[in-house]
């Protein structure tokens, strides 16, 4: 599905990423993990177009991408729920949703405002009301949410626990695991355990450079992945 091979980004004469290399096949969530700082939301802007590689290869569905702007790359099938969210604090829920809508993709169960409802059916009942007034966890939902109803073959979620209660992570996590078999996902997170915990692989990122990768209990079993990025 997403294959990322060796990446070179830049923030000006800032060499950010050094040959950032991951991969991310159907039906499994890969989570990269990091600290703050180490690259994550980096790589994630240089997958989607943001900020694009100067060197390396974005290949989605067999098609290089690199370099190629946003809206062809979410046209294609990539969604991305950014930490911040953005959604339209003005805007009711429905709204939100209406707004980001996208007809499937061949072969795809489509994702419907009415199904994504069913799937977090406490939006529904917030559906009149206004991003603005709705918490961060409920936020972060309705930013899934109308990733989802875009109907993407590819979903990038950067930092969604970021300031969340643990019963919200908890909630968090069995919705992101429910989607496992519709849409593979690239998690980016500093909570490595909850990452790790709803995962297939991983991979860890510090300074721009893949430092560990491996399958979950491959790093869960890592004594400096448990000492550096576990022990907190």
């Amino acid at each position: 599905m997403l294959q990322v091979n060796d990446i070179h980004v830049y923030y000006g004469d800032s060499h950010v990423l050094q040959g950032i290399s991951l991969e991310v096949r159907r039906g499994e969530i890969v989570c990269f993990l990091g600290r703050n700082g180490a690259g994550k939301s980096t790589t994630m802007c240089g997958i989607l177009g943001v900020n694009a590689p100067r060197s390396g290869q974005v290949i989605f569905q067999g098609v290089d991408i690199c370099g190629a702007p946003v809206y062809q790359n979410v046209r294609r099938g990539i969604a991305f729920v950014p930490e911040d969210r953005r959604i339209f604090p003005s805007l009711t829920v429905q709204e939100n949703l209406e707004v980001a809508l996208l007809p499937p993709r061949p072969e795809q169960t489509p994702w419907t405002i009415d199904r994504v409802y069913q799937v977090l059916p406490f939006l529904a009942r917030l559906k009149n009301r206004k991003g603005g007034n709705l918490s961060g966890g409920e936020q972060q939902m309705l930013a899934i949410a109308r990733a989802l109803v875009g109907n993407p073959l590819l979903l990038l979620l950067d930092e969604p626990c970021e300031g969340l209660a643990p019963i919200i992570v908890e909630e968090l996590g069995r919705v992101i695991s429910s989607l496992r078999e519709e849409i593979p996902i690239l998690l980016a997170e500093q909570n490595a355990r909850f990452a790790l915990s709803i995962s297939d692989r991983g991979y860890v990122i510090d300074k721009g450079v893949i430092r560990y990768e491996g399958s979950k209990a491959d790093l869960l079993s890592n004594t400096e992945v448990q000492t550096r990025y576990l022990s907190v």
